[in-house]
């Protein structure tokens, strides 16, 4: 099993940054790929940032450029550091983590290939 604990979400104006960070404990070493999600009001959620095992990251086309997914190992610990807030970022934000067994498995973001999720933390971004 693996627990997944988000912190750092809260409430920013536009333009400006703000990370969340992911805390992961239990049986770390299995999970080769770690995401972040995330769901706006409405919407279903979506795939944003992942990085695998090996060290490759990749992140989706709407957020390319302003997120940046990033882990500390020795701290069990996965960031997702945003840049240049748009309103539209609105969301909650999830860590999950999955035992895949190929990067590009990881990289696709399949939300059905992710067996462990956190709570979730709130993001609000205002105009």
């Amino acid at each position: 099993q693996v627990q997944l604990v988000e912190s750092g979400g809260g409430s920013v104006q536009a333009g400006g940054a703000l990370s969340v960070s992911c805390v992961s404990s239990g049986h770390t070493g299995m999970p080769t790929c770690m995401a972040w999600f995330r769901q706006a009001p409405g919407k279903e959620r979506e795939g944003v940032a992942t990085r695998y095992s090996d060290g490759t990251t990749s992140s989706a086309d709407s957020v390319k450029g302003r997120f940046t997914i990033f882990k500390d190992n020795a701290k069990n610990t996965l960031y997702l550091q945003i840049t240049s807030l748009k309103p539209e970022d609105t969301a909650i934000y999830y860590c999950a983590a999955a035992p895949l067994r190929y990067a590009g498995a990881c990289h696709n973001r399949f939300e059905g290939d992710f067996i462990y999720w956190g709570q979730g933390t709130q993001v609000t971004v205002s105009s």
